[in-house]
């Protein structure tokens, strides 16, 4: 059985905090990483995002405006490094360019030495997560090729250091910059380094290899409105995310890395819980130790202990009903701590004492009963991008539905 650290890739708003919790209880042998990514889209000088590109002091005061893709995997390796199992959650699409623009390697990632502590050939990276800090360009040569398979083609040059291009901006390249066409100012995105064939991420694939991928996934119908509820007074102003941005939604870009991991025999064929799915002749390998384990938030929700049992099964990890409570000062305490630097988004699970089925399923509701609710809470101009998000993540979320554990 794999003793990889567990990546656990889902989209925002998937009850993933409370999933995390489940395996923040077993401090002694588990050592949780909480969304590090999100360092180095958001904030750091190879981000991503838009959300914060005109805010310099934001990105600043979070303290991660120095965050690289390599100190987030340095971070995670240093956790690695104290014997226990790293679980790490994380948000999915931090780890691929918005609005499905074609993918490059992150600058930082592109030369990192094989192995942490080791004189090895430059071609893997060391890294497993710092929060701030900056790259250290020694060690790993990106393979060079091409995007993400969007339209075949490297999207633009950049240094990956001060610029930054994605859906939201239309500028044009100046020096090898990015340059917004209407203020001039240089984004990291696109990064003036090779692309890899058909991977979607900024991430290589031999740094993929080293972790044992699953996926937790939610019916859009709830995320969503989860997720704009954090957008607008007043949660707003505890978060800091001022405006509702579909492209954050994350359903395609989980269908997409779930894809390719598969395709590249990173996870799969087999799939937990499922005899009945047959997929060998889908990927390029025809085993791995790792199976396809999709958790849905709200099989979860139902039914807590089998799920998360089967979660465990499917990883490698021991199960115990004592999971699934987190009730002591010191849980709390730890929860507090961990969450700190996403404030807002997990005052539920903070306050939560532990994972307990629900006692009633939630009843079917027609489109129109949606809308109803969605309009009643925000408003009709709320409901309409709701509505719009909703629907632009549903093929999404049902293709990778197909693949949810049954219990």
């Amino acid at each position: 059985m794999s003793n990889k650290p567990i990546f656990v890739a889902t989209h925002p708003r998937a009850c993933s905090t409370a999933f995390e919790r489940v395996f923040m209880t077993q401090r002694a042998t588990i050592q949780c990483v909480h969304e590090p990514f999100g360092d180095a889209f958001y904030y750091g000088p190879e981000r991503l995002s838009d959300r914060f590109e005109n805010d310099e002091q934001a990105r600043i005061d979070s303290g991660f405006s120095q965050s690289t893709y390599l100190t987030v995997l340095e971070r995670i390796e240093r956790e690695a490094s104290e014997g226990k199992r790293v679980f790490i959650k994380d948000i999915d699409h931090y780890l691929l360019p918005p609005n499905a623009k074609p993918a490059s390697v992150a600058p930082s990632l592109r030369r990192i030495k094989r192995g942490v502590g080791t004189n090895g050939d430059e071609h893997h990276a060391n890294g497993v997560n710092g929060t701030n800090g900056t790259a250290h360009a020694n060690g790993h040569t990106a393979t060079n090729g091409v995007s993400n398979g969007t339209n075949g083609t490297v999207n633009g040059s950049a240094n990956g250091v001060n610029g930054h291009t994605n859906g939201h901006t239309n500028g044009t390249a100046t020096n090898g910059h990015a340059v917004n066409g209407t203020n001039g100012v240089h984004k990291p995105y696109p990064y003036n380094t090779p692309a890899e064939p058909g991977n979607p991420t900024v991430m290589p694939r031999e740094i993929q290899e080293r972790f044992h991928f699953a996926f937790l996934i939610r019916d859009p119908h709830f995320s969503v409105p989860s997720y704009y509820r954090c957008t607008i007074p007043p949660l707003d102003e505890v978060t800091g995310f001022y405006n509702y941005d579909p492209s954050e939604a994350g359903y395609d870009e989980l269908r997409r890395h779930f894809d390719y991991l598969r395709h590249e025999g990173l996870v799969g064929p087999r799939v937990a819980t499922r005899p009945d799915l047959h997929l060998e002749d889908e990927s390029k390998n025809k085993e791995t130790i790792h199976e396809i384990c999709v958790i849905d938030a709200d099989d979860m929700l139902d039914n807590p202990p089998s799920t998360i049992e089967a979660f465990c099964r499917s990883v490698g990890l021991p199960y115990s009903p004592e999971l699934l409570k987190w009730d002591t000062p010191e849980d709390y305490e730890f929860a507090c701590f961990c969450f700190e630097k996403w404030r807002g988004f997990h005052n539920d699970a903070i306050e939560s004492s532990g994972l307990v089925a629900r006692q009633h399923k939630k009843p079917a509701k027609t489109e129109e009963e949606y809308d109803a609710e969605w309009t009643k809470k925000y408003g009709s101009e709320g409901a309409a991008l709701i509505r719009q998000a909703v629907d632009a993540n549903m093929a999404d979320y049902l293709y990778l539905k197909q693949f949810a554990v049954k219990v």
